[in-house]
């Protein structure tokens, strides 16, 4: 059997941008997911490039770079990506004070400016006016994520690379030098492991004894078929939960409880938002659970019930659309920076995960990367390693 160069685990946004990425700088790689078709978190993303959002000397260059990227990628690819901007509108519920909401946002690169009920409405005539005080609102860039995914991944076999559709149940190791993967029972080895495997990463590193503080949420989504009702924008919570939750399951002191199944770190969120694709189909939701075991079970009658219930106060004109629920693992660190670099005490294997703003980082990301692993310094990439968690 072929050694690689690289194997990367997961054919999402992050495993297969950085295969395209390795494979360009001249490694051989092994991309491999249990899906030929990967149904991940980039499937059910929003696709949304929020490259405004930057508010450190680091997410500002990586927002930079990110938005120079995907006005290339469709070329680059070779597939319409469907890049374009529309304007984010973050509503504030009717009970809450803008002003308040407003004091906990950093200094993103572009500010939010806020626009009150009526001009709220204006930019999103979906809008229920009677369920909002307000809103913020910015220009965000929109793709749609399945078109950039497999992008990615032609691109990438175009390159020379090979995709292989199989399960990965471990990593094989010689003490602690990581020498390739377990795919549906066979060995394949590889000089080096980069696991891009979103919520399921920890899980994965875990069963090759292998711990890292990477945590991840049980998300959902509603899917809509095409449909003729028309979103003219991209609606989220102005407050966003998410984030809250996050912090709060990340706390050093409940970090053992990760590794116990059966564990709800947090209290479960809904951040209520929607989006329409191109091709007519909208998604929305979304609740977050921060649940320790990644195949928990969560019921689909239940949380579509929540979804809908959510959307009906704001976007009342969805909130009964025809839908199919779908669930995903979406990971996540402590600090809200991904994780990408070698794994501290171990030899040969990597993580590229944890993207709390995936669209914009993971594209100027898995680039430096593969040129970092091919021998460039590279500053940016050397902040983001594990070792600082």
């Amino acid at each position: 059997m072929a050694t690689y160069d690289w194997i990367v685990v997961g054919a999402g946004i992050t495993g297969a941008s950085l295969s395209y990425e390795l494979a360009q700088t001249g490694f051989s790689v092994l991309l491999i997911d249990r899906f030929p078709t990967p149904d991940n978190a980039t499937r059910y993303s929003y696709g949304g490039v929020g490259y405004w959002a930057g508010h450190t000397d680091l997410t500002r260059e990586l927002c930079r770079e990110g938005k120079e990227r995907h006005l290339v990628l469709s070329e680059q690819l070779g597939v319409d990506t469907q890049f374009r901007e529309v304007d984010l509108v973050l509503t504030v519920p009717r009970d809450r004070d803008p002003e308040a909401v407003a004091a906990h946002y950093p200094p993103f690169v572009t500010p939010l400016r806020r626009v009150d009920v009526r001009e709220a409405c204006e930019l999103e005539p979906l809008l229920n006016p009677d369920a909002i005080a307000g809103a913020f609102t910015v220009r965000h860039g929109h793709i749609c994520p399945e078109a950039l995914n497999r992008g990615y991944c032609s691109a990438f076999q175009r390159l020379g690379g090979t995709f292989q559709t199989a399960i990965v149940s471990n990593l094989t190791r010689e003490g602690n030098r990581i020498t390739g993967v377990v795919a549906d029972g066979e060995t394949c080895p590889a000089a080096n492991v980069a696991i891009c495997a979103g919520g399921i990463s920890r899980e994965l590193l875990k069963t090759a004894g292998i711990p890292l503080r990477l945590h991840f949420t049980h998300t959902e989504v509603l899917e809509t078929p095409p449909v003729d009702v028309k979103l003219r924008s991209i609606v989220m919570s102005a407050e966003m939960e998410r984030f809250s939750l996050e912090a709060t399951a990340t706390k050093p002191e409940l970090e053992k409880l990760w590794d116990e199944p059966g564990n709800e770190l947090a209290p479960y969120i809904i951040d209520t938002s929607a989006v329409q694709l191109l091709d007519g189909r909208v998604r929305m939701g979304q609740p977050s659970r921060t649940l320790s075991d990644p195949c928990a079970a969560v019921s689909a009658a239940e949380s579509t019930a929540t979804i809908r219930s959510a959307i009906a106060q704001i976007l009342p004109d969805l909130a009964d659309l025809p839908a199919t629920w779908h669930h995903c693992l979406v990971a996540f660190t402590a600090d809200g920076l991904p994780l990408v670099g070698a794994i501290p005490e171990f030899e040969g294997v990597h993580i590229f995960s944890g993207f709390s703003n995936p669209l914009v980082f993971v594209p100027p990301l898995a680039r430096r990367y593969a040129r970092y692993v091919a021998g460039e310094p590279d500053a940016i990439v050397e902040q983001l390693s594990p070792r600082r968690l």
